[in-house]
């Protein structure tokens, strides 16, 4: 049974969150990046801020941080007050692939974070240079297959997520080939179009200009299924790779504590503009996303078993925590 003064200051915490979330927002929203200008994340976040801005009229301010593994911003986002004005936008790397690669960090799922909504989820892009032999994905991991540890593929560094899903279908395909590692997405594509590795797992946004320049092509995507946004390339399970389910998911979160009432208000304004038409087909052609709605409960439990994903990848190629 509660005493008096418990069910005074929960009344009065109760009535605190409601009025927060009536007056919410009343000055700009900071959104963290852990990633520069013109990537899948920036790019995702600033077409979902963007419309909420036309619809609604709130204010945001999209503040890009990258660097040290994701850290600075993902880090800062964790310190912030609990009151809706500072969220993280972040991919599947911050929380199913970092935690496995780093004893310590700024931060901790966990403890810190509280998802708000999945904003949408991409396949990644198997591609090798326009004059290659292999013209699909079979024949791709069939070369793999017939050269082990001799066919090299570039990455935007060890433990990211294009490398973990890479070493994933390859392993998974019983096949073993050369990692390179590159200062990030564009340089690791570049490599393929200059034939200075064979192949890369990249997504849409930075292989468009080397398709449309035709320097490259793409053999397959490392998803179960085909994309409904990229239908024209081989799955993994059409390769003869079932198992491998590799995507990169765009989310939006807030720090621990924030109110529910703020946090409902998030979700309703974002999920109202991801399930706009003309928004879908724009997640669609610039990233080759679907968006999705989905909200705190299963977007939490798709991280942990990303997460428990690539835990097994990461023991079965042998990466350690640093």
């Amino acid at each position: 049974m509660k005493s008096p003064l418990t069910a005074i200051l929960l009344a009065s915490l109760l009535v605190a969150s409601a009025h927060a979330a009536d007056s919410y927002p009343t000055k700009p929203i900071r959104v963290l990046v852990p990633f520069s200008p013109g990537g899948v994340v920036d790019t995702s976040t600033r077409i979902l801020t963007n419309r909420i801005s036309e619809k609604l009229g709130w204010q945001f301010v999209v503040d890009n941080r990258p660097g040290a593994n994701g850290f600075i911003a993902t880090g800062t986002a964790a310190r912030a007050s609990a009151d809706g004005y500072t969220l993280l936008s972040a991919h599947t790397g911050e929380f199913a692939v970092t935690p496995l690669l780093f004893k310590t960090k700024p931060y901790d799922f966990d403890r810190d974070f509280v998802p708000i909504i999945m904003v949408s989820d991409a396949p990644m892009l198997v591609v090798v240079n326009a004059s290659s032999p292999f013209n699909t994905l079979k024949d791709l991991i069939a070369g793999a297959k017939a050269k082990p540890g001799q066919l090299a593929f570039g990455s935007p560094g060890s433990g990211s997520v294009n490398h973990m899903a890479t070493e994933w279908l390859i392993a998974a395909a019983g096949a073993k080939a050369l990692h390179v590692p590159y200062k990030g997405g564009a340089p690791a594509v570049s490599a393929v179009a200059s034939n200075e590795v064979v192949f890369t797992v990249a997504g849409l946004p930075g292989v468009i200009p080397h398709l449309q320049a035709k320097r490259v092509k793409v053999l397959g995507v490392t998803t179960a299924k085909r994309s409904p946004q990229v239908p024209d390339y081989m799955s993994a399970q059409e390769a003869g790779v079932p198992g491998v389910d590799a995507s990169i998911w765009v989310g939006l979160f807030a720090p621990k504590g924030t109110p529910k009432a703020v946090l409902d208000q998030l979700y309703k304004a974002a999920a109202d503009v991801l399930s706009q038409p003309d928004i879908k087909q724009r997640y669609a052609q610039v990233g080759g996303a679907e968006t999705t709605t989905m909200g705190s409960v299963p977007f939490t439990k798709r991280i942990r078993a990303d997460l428990e994903r690539y835990r097994k990848v990461a023991a079965q190629i042998g990466i350690k925590q640093q």
